[in-house]
């Protein structure tokens, strides 16, 4: 793994940057990789950057990061990596993680409202602020920053698949720090994510399926069943909401007439069943045969661009 430290002719900001450089976006968009490099080396007073080439080199470089903030140069899979790790670290809660998007999956940057252009997410790099996110936590220990889907969409964004919990994750809202105004927009975003990705779905993809692609599940918030396995679904959704709670949809099968969607929220998501897959943000995990997760409010912190 390559290391290079630099200093910045001025000191336009305090900041002290480690500057990770994730090997798909070296090789899907070196220019966009370089234009920000430079940003952050000429407005930081200090970076250091470091070139890991796998998985096991991107963590040693955030786990040695000292006292330098961690920016992360990728696309979803990098940022989720890098939260995924931190996590398990449980190195969450101090720790604010800065990510310049680069590369071709990048839904779940623009979801969390992070700039598309190499200059201005490095600036936003050196003069946003630090937001905190809320996240899910399932009983595996995986993280999910923005949705999870069941069943699982068709891979279009060349997302590869994991095994056992979802190591990623989208955003999760901007539960405690953000207005309201902000999370409901925050909201409808990834509402409307869900259901676009949803249509594109498989017809059948979940083992233990019923007819027409529908799976039985229940589906339990706070505790409270919300749909019961003698209730055929066609998909579940669960996403962060506002104030530290999940957002849970059902789309339950029709017949004849079309059914309505069920909908609840609540700090606590149980989904058990005919052993099923699942998308937590751009991870296919599974099969599982019951998963629950967990809204903790605020454990992650985000640089985004200021006001």
């Amino acid at each position: 793994m390559a290391e290079v430290a630099t200093s910045a002719s001025s000191s336009a900001t305090p900041d002290q940057l480690l500057v990770v450089i994730d090997p798909v976006a070296r090789r899907a968009d070196g220019e966009s990789v370089r234009i920000a490099k430079d940003v952050l080396s000429a407005g930081a007073a200090s970076t250091k950057v470091c070139l890991p080439d796998t998985p096991e080199e991107f963590a040693r470089a955030l786990r040695r990061r000292g006292s330098r903030r961690p920016v992360v140069i990728g696309d979803d899979r990098a940022l989720l990596r890098a939260v995924g790790l931190l996590h398990r670290q449980r190195e969450l809660a101090g720790c604010a993680l800065s990510v310049v998007p680069v590369g071709s999956v990048l839904t779940l940057t623009r979801s969390l409202g992070l700039p598309s252009g190499a200059v201005a997410a490095a600036r936003a790099v050196l003069d946003g602020a630090e937001r905190r996110l809320d996240l899910l936590v399932d009983d595996s220990d995986g993280v999910v920053l923005g949705a999870v889907g069941i069943p699982p969409v068709t891979a279009h964004d060349g997302v590869g698949s994991g095994s056992g919990a979802g190591a990623g994750a989208g955003p999760s809202a901007p539960g405690s720090g953000a207005g309201s105004g902000s999370a409901h927009s925050w909201l409808r975003t990834c509402q409307s994510l869900v259901r676009t990705l949803a249509s594109s779905r498989p017809a059948r993809v979940t083992a233990g399926a019923g007819t027409h692609g529908s799976a039985r599940l229940r589906v339990e918030v706070d505790g409270v069943t919300l749909v019961d396995l003698s209730q055929p679904v066609e998909a579940v959704s669960v996403m962060p909401g506002a104030g530290g709670v999940a957002v849970v949809e059902v789309r339950p099968l029709s017949v004849g007439a079309e059914a309505s969607t069920l909908t609840a929220s609540g700090r606590t998501v149980t989904v058990s069943g005919a052993h099923f897959r699942y998308r937590a943000d751009a991870v296919v995990s599974g099969p599982v045969g019951t998963r629950t997760w967990t809204v903790r409010e605020g454990a992650w912190g985000l640089t985004l661009p200021a006001g």
